[in-house]
């Protein structure tokens, strides 16, 4: 068999494998002319093949799963922000806050959370400084539940519904962009912060709730080192409204308040035993003077012109008894001696 005939039944077998008849080719110079144009094509495929279609491609095949739809179902066709009213919500939960992304580029807190006598109402969040415009981002992984406008509060506002259990609110924006049920990842751009609803200025209301409750964001965020406290959080209905301080600042002002405390203690203990010295020297000395003054009431110094007879008629004695105190066997007495009266 020639060279010509083997080439041909080659060609002939691999347009059959691509689809095509091996009856429908002529010759070998029209098979030639199609195998020149395959490979010309070929030749082109790098073309074809672009950097970010393949990164697109990549992450998309290695995307990150959504949680399970069972977290998505309570409440999830509420309009209401607290949409757990009637839920059993366990005293205590362990929050995972690992894969998480602040809300907003800036760091200030410009109002804490907590109760404000001049409006008679709790403050459920924190305040973000922002300006009308800047970037709002999701907080954790999760789904978007509702994306509404109230003119007397939050103004445009959205919540997200997270994979870790939490439900984020971001308040008084601009714009949304994002939309119900849309799935979001931590970080991902959902809004543009504004100034709407009942707001005295540009910044972005942040609330982070667990099944209703209205955590402390203070208790889960360090805005001013933008982390989280720690890489969990414990809800507890006993603690939520409290907010956590890690900064060395704060700690060393502990520390001082416990030294100082302890420095009080201490004063005061020694302060006890000083009095308790003290105490006892005034009952010594009281002891010794209502002695002296006993002694002193009993015994007599005598004086120049004085003798037994009216010695002894002042302390009511008669001389024999004076003598007999004294172990006297004369009436001879000296200026000075001291005698006994009693």
């Amino acid at each position: 068999m020639s060279i010509k005939s083997i080439f041909f039944a080659l060609t002939a077998m691999t347009l059959f494998a691509l689809g095509t008849s091996a009856q429908n080719v002529q010759s070998a110079s029209s098979f030639s002319k199609k195998h020149s144009d395959l490979l010309a094509k070929q030749s082109r495929v790098k073309d074809q093949i672009q950097v970010k279609e393949a990164q697109k491609y990549a992450a998309d095949l290695y995307e990150e799963c959504e949680p399970e739809p069972d977290i998505y179902t309570e409440g999830w066709d509420s309009d209401l922000v607290n949409c757990y009213k009637d839920a059993n919500v366990p005293n205590t939960k362990v929050l995972d806050v690992r894969h998480y992304v602040m809300p907003i580029k800036g760091n200030y807190v410009t109002s804490h959370y907590g109760y404000r006598p001049q409006f008679g109402r709790t403050h459920k969040g924190v305040d973000l400084r922002s300006a009308i415009g800047d970037t709002v981002y999701s907080a954790f992984s999760g789904r978007v539940r509702l994306t509404r406008f109230d003119r007397g509060g939050y103004g445009f506002y959205v919540i997200v519904r997270h994979e870790n259990g939490l439900e984020t609110i971001y308040g008084h924006l601009s714009r949304f962009l994002v939309k119900p049920d849309q799935y979001v990842k931590a970080g991902q751009p959902i809004a543009l912060s504004g100034n709407t609803g009942r707001s005295t200025g540009p910044h972005l209301h942040f609330e982070t709730r667990f099944m209703g409750y209205a955590i402390n964001p203070e208790a889960i965020f360090d805005f001013g080192n933008r982390c989280t406290h720690t890489d969990s959080y414990t809800f507890s209905k006993s603690t939520y409204t409290k907010a956590r301080d890690y900064a060395p600042s704060k700690r060393y002002a502990a520390a001082k308040k416990s030294v100082k405390a302890e420095e009080k203690e201490a004063a005061a203990d020694k302060n006890k035993k000083n009095d308790k010295k003290d105490n006892q020297v005034t009952a010594s000395t009281k002891k010794s003077t209502k002695q002296s003054r006993e002694e002193s009431r009993s015994t007599h110094k005598v004086r120049e012109g004085e003798n037994l007879t009216k010695i002894a008629a002042e302390n009511g004695l008669t001389v024999a008894q004076l003598k007999k105190l004294n172990g006297m066997t004369d009436d001879n007495i000296k200026v000075g001696k001291v005698l006994r009266v009693k």
